[in-house]
């Protein structure tokens, strides 16, 4: 076992051990993240008075901050072990939010504008911190966790996430449906308890162990920003990653709030509409990692972003109907949110392996820090477009259309012009996606396609053979003498 830090003088679990604690505690990191940011949070700045652009900023800022990977992975070179500064970041991160949250009832003389900048300036310190903290956490448990069985163990732990993301948001959904608090009191309370189960998650990686970090030999700046653009697989996989996080931000930055202010839902409704969507996501999550364990991360990547157009078709067709559109959306949200969870599989599976040990966490910063950095500028701007043309619409067949249905077709066009791109991914390890899907539904997309034809095909020749076996086994006729 690697020597333990000097300032850790706690007894690591076994690897088994410390393998279930992770589980256990991602899964309330997981509930500190939906609490904190998941339509509650939305309707939390609109009743603040925020416009599009609020909400689009809100949006952005997860993806927009994910630039101080790059800080963490300069950093990260330097130490001789990671677990300290994570540990310390962290703890900061998940209580710095609460204090905040509250303001709003403690001063309201400050009046509701100078909160809303406020409540923004801190969620964007708070996720500086947490983009701060993933690669220092994903290359930790890239040097801890052994490589063969990666994947399957990624999707057993992703099926326990989407649980835990389900469960919170349940919670969440009762506490502001069941009681009288609004979401001016009630989105704090949620934070609040949001806040002591991130403390909870971080604390528990006290007992795991962490490898020694394997340092670069000369650890010049530019060798370490330039090594994954000169790698070949990766250097594709930052393309793609850059390009889906431009097509996807499009739309999903607004979806909560199309449909809390288009649609006309109700805050628990979409909380619930999350939840279920969670739920499609935790009874699959399991077998997609199994999947990519024995197939590659590259075609389950390939499938997902090809099935990946279901959520803007469904915006773009569900009436301005509140409950008709909830029971519409939520078998298409379970469907997107399995999805969902094999996009993550995939990506953290290629993050990790496809990684060299001693740039581990510049690899993972480049990987996900770049397309955060796209995608967060898209949302900012799309929101400001729709903050400026509000109330904009047109009537087409007795529908609608709004801006927010300008942008999930604009999304839509994009993300089928991403399927070739995440297909020129280079991992010589990986198979053919029609393999993938061959081991989905037992049989190739040809076959089913051409199976009509060859069930018409296949009638034809057995009526042929059985005609044919009929003549053979015909007795001939009896030979008679002609008559005299």
């Amino acid at each position: 076992m690697p020597r333990q830090p000097e300032w850790d003088i706690l007894t690591v679990w076994p690897l088994e051990t410390a393998k279930r604690n992770i589980i256990i505690a991602g899964c309330m990191g997981m509930a500190y993240t939906q609490l904190t940011l998941s339509a509650a949070a939305i309707d939390y700045v609109r009743d603040l008075g925020g416009t599009g652009l609020h909400v689009g900023i809100l949006n952005a800022l997860p993806v927009a901050l994910l630039g101080f990977q790059f800080l963490a992975a300069i950093i990260a070179n330097h130490p001789n072990y990671r677990r300290s500064l994570w540990v310390t970041c962290s703890l900061v991160q998940r209580a710095f939010l609460i204090p905040i949250v509250f303001g709003p009832v403690i001063w309201p003389e400050l009046g509701n504008t100078t909160w809303i900048w406020i409540f923004l300036g801190a969620i964007a310190c708070n996720q500086a911190l947490q983009h701060f903290c993933s690669p220092l956490w994903l290359s930790w448990m890239g040097d801890y966790l052994p490589h063969y069985d990666l994947n399957t163990y990624w999707g057993h732990r992703q099926r326990w996430l989407q649980w835990s993301a389900a469960g919170s948001l349940c919670v969440a959904a009762l506490l502001l449906s069941q009681t009288d608090l609004g979401v001016r009191i009630g989105y704090p309370i949620l934070a609040a308890g949001a806040g002591i189960l991130g403390i909870i998650d971080v604390l528990i990686f006290l007992k795991v162990d962490e490898p020694p970090v394997t340092k670069l030999p000369q650890p010049r700046l530019h060798t370490v920003l330039l090594a994954p653009f000169r790698h070949r697989g990766f250097r594709s996989f930052i393309g793609f990653m850059c390009f889906w996080h431009f097509a996807t931000m499009i739309g999903a930055a607004f979806i909560s709030l199309y449909l809390l202010d288009h649609v006309g839902m109700s805050l628990h409704a979409v909380l619930a509409l999350w939840t279920w969507s969670w739920i499609g996501g935790a009874v699959t999550a399991s077998g997609l990692g199994r999947l990519s364990n024995r197939f590659g991360n590259k075609p389950l990547l390939v499938l997902c972003v090809i099935c990946k157009t279901i959520n803007m078709i469904a915006l773009l067709a569900i009436p301005q109907n509140p409950t008709t559109a909830f029971y519409i959306l939520v078998p298409v949200f379970m469907v997107d949110a399995a999805l969902n969870a094999g996009f993550a599989i995939a990506t953290n599976g290629f993050l990790l392996k496809n990684s060299p040990a001693e740039n581990r966490t510049m690899f993972i910063a480049s990987g996900t820090a770049m397309a955060g950095i796209v995608g967060g500028i898209t949302a900012i701007v799309v929101g400001a477009i729709l903050s400026l043309n509000q109330g904009w619409s047109v009537s087409l067949g007795g529908h609608l259309f709004t801006g927010y249905h300008v942008c999930f077709a604009v999304s839509l066009l994009l993300r089928v012009a991403a399927i070739p791109i995440v297909s020129r991914i280079h991992e010589p390890t990986s198979h053919d996606t029609i393999q993938v899907v061959t081991s989905l539904i037992g049989v190739t997309p040809l076959r089913m396609i051409r199976y009509p034809a060859g069930l018409y095909r296949n009638m034809f020749v057995k009526q042929r053979n059985v005609r044919q076996e009929q003549t053979e086994t015909r007795p001939e006729p009896t030979k008679t003498s002609p008559p005299t």
